[in-house]
This record gives structure tokens, sequence and C-alpha cells, in this order.
């Protein structure tokens, strides 16, 4: 009951006047990737579904976008500054659009929104907080104001988790590897020092609950691999190091109950599925129920979505081959040996109504069943006038449409069923 308690306000906290069907953050309300629409198209046309409307100025980047309360809202780099913009979710048509960090760099990093805040991140490590009119409200450097690391080149990519009054961010410095700011002003309320973190990674982190203790769980930098930190303290409560490269790790940790499954690409990261136990109500321990090689099972970059009891993604490196991993055991249901439908590339994967949708790096998007048994693919489709870079922003579900955003342009396309229009 406390869990369940816990959940429903974190989850309020979210919504606050958000529809059922808005995509407010990185994977969607509740940063699974899975939208909880129905009514959806559940195969496709050849061209794929009608597109809606499709418009440029989003600005040069690879994040992907959030739709909150008839609202879209995004950040790009433009004129050698980053931007955070708003557009009308019914047209696409500008809002507002804010310079706030005097910085070049393309973004990586999805806005999120929530208490009519506007949270935008630079790959320079500057976190910006803005009111939904496009003012900023406070700003912090990573770098400056927080010791920040990055592991590698790409620069900052993660998406600051919303909890109550915090923002959980990740630094990545051995002083504050984690840190719990303030979503009102910024304002430090705790910090995790982890040594040898090795930077900052790319995941974004997530909130769980075991036996009682709440916590953040994340994919730190070189050397740091996946900790969990107390919610309340921010004490270190576990860390499991064999989940890590010295490149980039990239994908957002899937947790439920005491199960967490975990994967990297590059070097010898591979998968791996961990039992959290709480020892006490400041203390959990984590145990490793099974172990895959990056030969054997890995996720690049484009996430993994846990439906039901089974977690699917795209396999092998710089490949989004698709794959179903059973959640309770780690067994593997089963891995093509290559990608659907022309795609090339890893595959960035988002669910809904029983479908999920991989848009591969090469602009193609596939539509594949939820099936634990077989992969079946339900259609595809090829992004026309493509700007020539990688395809990497995840998809968006929301109230019926599907958004590709493909650096300065953005596409709405309708997937809801004729028949529930």
């Amino acid at each position: 009951m406390k869990r369940f308690a816990l959940s429903l306000c974190f989850a309020l906290t979210l919504a606050l006047t958000l529809t059922a069907s808005d995509w407010p953050q990185w994977r969607g309300p509740d940063r699974t990737g899975i939208s909880k629409e129905t009514g959806l198209l559940k195969t496709w046309p050849k061209d794929g579904p009608p597109v809606v409307w499709t418009v440029k100025g989003c600005g040069n980047g690879f994040s992907s976008i959030a739709v909150a309360d008839g609202v879209i809202y995004g950040t790009g780099a433009k004129g050698g500054k980053n931007i955070a913009w708003a557009k009308k979710e019914s047209d696409g048509s500008d809002i507002w659009t804010t310079p706030y960090a005097n910085e070049g760099g393309d973004p990586n990093s999805t806005v999120v929104v929530s208490g009519g805040k506007v949270y935008a991140m630079t790959v320079g490590g500057t976190l910006a907080c803005l009111d939904t009119k496009g003012k900023v409200v406070w700003s912090k450097s990573f770098k400056k104001d927080l010791e920040g690391k990055m592991m590698s080149g790409w620069g900052y990519s993660e998406t600051p988790l919303i909890d109550g009054d915090k923002l959980i961010c990740t630094p990545g410095g051995d002083k504050g590897a984690v840190v719990a700011l303030n979503k009102d002003d910024g304002k430090e309320l705790w910090k995790c020092d982890i040594k040898d973190a090795g930077g900052a990674g790319y995941a974004s982190p997530i909130k769980a609950v075991v036996g009682g203790v709440p916590m953040y769980i994340t994919l730190l930098g070189k050397t740091g691999g996946v900790v969990a930190v107390h919610a309340d303290t921010g004490k270190l409560l576990w860390q499991y190091a064999k989940i890590n490269n010295g490149t980039a790790n990239i994908p957002t940790i899937v947790t439920r109950d005491d199960l967490v499954w975990c994967s990297t690409g590059y070097g010898d990261g591979g998968s791996a599925l961990l039992k959290m136990k709480a020892d006490s109500k400041t203390e959990v321990s984590v145990t490793e129920v099974v172990k895959y090689k990056s030969g054997e099972l890995q996720n690049h970059h484009g996430g993994m979505i846990l439906v039901g009891d089974y977690v699917y993604f795209g396999n092998a490196h710089n490949a989004g081959h698709p794959a179903c991993v059973e959640f309770k055991t780690g067994e593997i249901k089963y891995k093509e040996p290559k990608a659907v439908a022309g795609g090339g590339g890893s595959a960035a994967v988002v669910y809904a109504d029983g479908r999920l949708y991989y848009r591969y790096q090469n602009g193609v998007v596939a539509l594949i069943e939820a099936n634990p048994k077989e992969m079946v693919l339900a259609g595809s489709f090829k992004e026309k006038e493509a700007s020539g870079r990688e395809c990497w922003a995840h998809p968006v579900i929301a109230n019926g449409k599907l958004y590709l955003r493909d650096q300065d342009k953005l596409v709405c396309y309708n997937v809801k069923s004729p028949d529930k229009n």
C-alpha cells in the first residue's frame, strides 16, 4: 500500500493538467517508453500512416520532444546558441522560442514538462528551468557549479527526473555523481559521492521502490556501472560495475518490483538481469541473476521496453536487430539475425496498443507486434526528405499521433484507427 501511494504521488506530480495520452518527458509519462493509448492502427499502408503536418524551425539536435496540455516542447541548436521552443500540438505552429544557453553543440537531452515548468539541458551541461511561456527561471552548470564530468565527447544527454520537489540529475563527478536539486530554484538538496564514477553516462535516472526503500537508479560512465541512490538522502545503496564501457553507456535502466534489466554497447558491456533485496529501511543489496556478453546480447542505444513479462529492444552493436527477453528469468525468447524492413543502424523503440515502433537510424520505421514467441512485422515506411544525419531522436506517441523529429524538422503522423477518430 505504501509503495502504491508513493507511485501514485509521483504520477500525480507529473500529470497535473496533462491528459492521459500526453507524453511530458523522456520515454513518456512514467519513463517506460509505453503509451497507454488504444484504438491505434494495427497495420500501416505501404507509405506509412498519413502525415498530419510537417514543420521546421526546431534547430539542430538529436533530442526528442515532450507533449503536454496541447503544446509540443523541444530544444535545439541555432545560431551558436541552444534554444528551447514550444509549438501548438494541433498544427505545429510556433508559440515561442527562447535562447537559454550561449553555447553551441546539438542537444541530445529531451525536455521534461512538470508543474508549469520546462527543463532543458545542453551537451555542455547547462541545465535550465523555464516557465511554460518561455521565460528562464534558473539555470545551473554541471561543470562549473557541480564539478561534473562526462565520460566521453558526445556531451550530457540525460533527461533529469522530476520527483516531488526534487530534480534528479547526473553531473558525473566523483563528488556529486548523482545530485538532487530543488526543482523550483535549482538549489542543491543532496549529492551522492561515488568514487571512480567514470563521469556521467548517457542514460536518464528512473525511480524504484523495493521493500519500502525509495531509490533512483541510473547508468554511469567508464567505471561506474549501474548505481542505486537513496531517494531521500542520496546515500549510495548498491553498485553493479559489470555493465559499462569506456565509450558510451546509453540505455536507460528497466525495472519493476525487485528486478533490474540493464544493458550497454561497446567493449564487453553486454546485458544483465539483477535482483534487489531490501536488507533494512536504509540498505538494499543486489545480486546478478544472469549476464550476457556484448556479442551475445546488448542494446547499443535506442532503449528497451518492458511490456508485460518481456523486454523488447534492438540488439547488437550499432544495430537494431529485434530481440525479446523474459524479464523474470533473463531467458532470450528470440533475437533476429538482422534488422527488419531495410532498417539500418540502431533502433529507438516505443510501445503503444500492442505494437512496438522501431525507428531506425537510417529513417526506416517499423511496426512490430509485441509478441514474445516470434518477431512479426506489421508495417513499415521510410521517412521522406531526410536531413542526411542519423535519425536518433526517439519516437513519441501522444493523443493518437506519432511524432518523428529529424534535426530542424518535426513530422506529425496520424496513427489513430479511422473508426476511432
